[in-house]
């Protein structure tokens, strides 16, 4: 167990500080943070991380059955904070006891979406140990849209370290359980207190986390979708491939009308070919026989800018490429292709991939002709295909995320 989780730790230090010099400390800190490139204008650094221990009273009951657990709902005892402006650069990154946030009601992120976040998980293996999944690849996007969003970039190995020392303090907030984790949520805001649109000159990058349930605690459960071409989520050029708020608050009301349809989701389309984008918040795949008789995966491509470009949809890719099993493909397809796949009997399976599920099974698509414009029901046989390709594909992320299967590279041990 570090230092920092002692009966006999003061209540704040630094690491750097404290825990540089003990033999025991300098094993946890990678050799390469010791001796690489002072520059807090391009990041902040682990080593300059300040712990603030909670006290008693502080720490909250855990939850005694995490199944039941309602996404983001239940918080764990710390958080992370670290702040930016564009004199200093970034100052030292904290873990402290969870609490408010105190921003000016000028700040940009509350007027202008000057904001991004990450959506990442933990979880405790069959063999008691906590790992993280596949975080330099959330780094690299969160990264990316920081760029996009005229946001301060920083050093992911940087980051990952500092969320590792979250999860070792909050360690017992990862369930003990291989249906549920702990999910992570690293977001970064602009919070100078100047109205007018521009870059921001001061910002917050924070990490809150929390325990999450099973997903599925009654087995799957397919989905409805509402795929209708009048509303559109994501166009060329845009931000639709990048992670920020302001690519959810205008689904939301979609989302409502979808459910006055009796539909759990929205397919978003886009253009005059209806082309499939994404499904709700996630990545979508469909299993057929393609017109020239192969059986394929596919799902479409990120080189348009329309969908984000999702971790779990990248380790699917991956996977299907190594079993061989089929042909896996990404671009572009619409919803005629869709019809005329399920007019033949070609479609086997469709189902969306993300953090939250690993993957939703999808049965049916309220389809609004925009020639007709009336509805159609469209059944997608996902739950009755004898292929197993979705199932295969969960019980094999589920092994790799709790332990059980091992995949070089994708978990990280804290």
């Amino acid at each position: 167990m570090p230092a920092i989780l002692s009966r006999v730790a003061p209540r704040t230090f630094t690491v750097g500080s404290r825990l540089m010099a003990s033999a025991a400390r300098l094993e946890t800190v990678p050799r390469e943070e010791i001796h690489k490139e002072y520059d807090r204008k391009k990041t902040f650094y682990h080593k300059d991380l300040e712990i603030h221990l909670a006290n008693p009273e502080q720490l909250k009951t855990k939850p005694l059955d995490p199944t039941k657990l309602k996404f983001g709902h239940t918080y764990a005892d710390y958080m992370m904070t670290c702040d930016w402006d564009a004199t200093s650069g970034w100052h030292h990154p904290k873990i402290e006891p969870i609490g408010e946030l105190k921003i000016h009601p000028g700040a940009k992120v509350l007027h202008y979406a000057s904001e991004l976040f990450e959506g990442m998980k933990a979880y405790r293996g069959v063999d008691n140990k906590i790992r993280m999944f596949r975080p330099e690849m959330n780094m690299a996007r969160m990264k990316r849209t920081a760029i996009r969003a005229a946001l301060p970039d920083f050093d992911s190995e940087e980051m990952i370290n500092v969320l590792t020392e979250m999860l070792r303090l909050d360690q017992e907030w990862v369930p003990n359980s291989d249906v549920c984790s702990l999910y992570m949520r690293p977001t970064l805001i602009g919070t100078d207190p100047t109205l007018g649109v521009g870059c921001a000159t001061e910002a917050k990058m924070f990490v809150i986390t929390g325990p999450v349930g099973a997903y599925y605690s009654t087995g799957f459960q397919p989905v409805s979708l509402l795929a209708d071409s009048r509303f559109i989520r994501a166009f060329p050029g845009g931000v639709g491939a990048y992670k920020m708020g302001c690519n959810y608050a205008p689904t939301i009301w979609v989302g409502k009308e979808a459910a006055s349809k009796n539909c759990q989701q929205v397919l978003w389309l886009y253009g005059e070919n209806e082309d499939l984008t994404e499904v709700g918040t996630m990545n979508i795949f469909l299993f057929w026989k393609n017109e020239e008789g192969d059986m394929e995966l596919i799902t479409p491509p990120l080189h348009r800018g329309l969908i984000l470009p999702g971790v779990t949809r990248d380790s699917l890719l991956e996977l299907g490429r190594e079993w061989g099993e089929y042909k896996v493909t990404e671009r572009t397809l619409n919803m005629q292709e869709v019809k005329k796949a399920l007019a033949e009997k070609r479609l086997y399976e469709m189902f969306g991939s993300g953090t939250a599920c690993v993957v939703s099974p999808v049965g049916k698509i309220l389809y609004h002709n925009k020639v007709t414009d009336e509805y159609e029901e469209l059944h997608i046989p996902t739950m009755s295909s004898k292929h197993g390709v979705m199932q295969k594909f969960y019980n094999t992320i589920n092994d790799i995320q709790y332990g059980r299967l091992i995949k070089d590279g994708w978990m990280r041990d804290i």
